[in-house]
């Protein structure tokens, strides 16, 4: 009996537990006890919050200042307006630019719409084309532009910033057409390169290109949209600009 106890293995020696992980590999909630179900949200919730951030608002637009301490008693002077809401006012801005060769280029497209967003501040909305046009090689639906519509405080910013620093910087300028009224009280009026606005990079320009842009006003007549431009310091043709200040 002693010698058949002798030949028998010993038995395996238990092993230790394992050490609670620590660092990264740590789960918090994880294990069974008092801190159950405390994950990252809940300890962030538990600490301490600071003071809140107060954010001051801008300020408002100089040409929207501008319309509406001397624009709006000055019409409503020349044209007898008795009524306040019969004051026209800016209603919005809208920038187009048409690309042909979109279909083509989309690079060249891409770079329409960057430059657009840098002009106005405002991500730009591709156009497409409603139908096709056989002869200009055109499907309905493919882009073939952008175009941006300005409101608000960035309506009058980008009126401000073009009347006072693009335009000087037209070649050749003399003054805006004052035929280009659709008999609404309408604006619309081209531009022939983009390199006019600052917010432009001439090293970073592929191609140059003009847009379209349209004053919508709300005078319904184009007299009436022509004085209210006129005083907000539009340069015509054959007259001499209002100084805004």
């Amino acid at each position: 009996m002693a010698d058949e106890t002798k030949d028998q293995p010993a038995a395996p020696a238990a092993r230790p537990p394992k050490p609670p992980r620590e660092g990264k590999d740590a789960q918090p909630g994880k294990g069974k006890g008092k801190g159950k179900g405390r994950g990252p949200a809940a300890e962030a919730a538990a600490e301490p919050a600071g003071p809140p951030v107060v954010y001051e608002p801008a300020p408002p637009a100089r040409l929207g200042l501008v319309y509406g301490e001397r624009v709006r008693p000055a019409l409503a002077r020349a044209f007898g307006f008795g009524n306040p809401h019969q004051i026209p006012r800016v209603r919005k801005i809208v920038l187009n630019v048409g690309l042909g060769e979109a279909p083509k280029a989309p690079k060249a497209l891409e770079a329409v719409v960057a430059e657009l967003g840098a002009i106005t501040g405002q991500k730009p909305v591709v156009t497409r084309a409603k139908k096709a046009i056989s002869n200009f090689a055109i499907r309905a639906g493919v882009p073939v532009g952008a175009s941006v519509t300005l409101r608000g405080a960035r309506m009058w910013e980008f009126l401000d910033r073009f009347i006072s620093i693009a335009v000087p910087r037209i070649r050749d300028f003399r003054g805006l057409p004052t035929k280009s009224f659709d008999g609404r009280g309408n604006y619309t009026f081209g531009i022939k390169e983009q390199m006019i606005f600052p917010e432009i990079d001439f090293d970073k320009v592929e191609r140059i290109h003009g847009m379209d842009i349209t004053i919508v006003t709300d005078a319904g007549r184009d007299d009436v949209a022509m004085a209210l431009l006129r005083e907000l310091g539009v340069p015509f043709q054959g007259e001499q600009p209002v100084a805004v200040s």
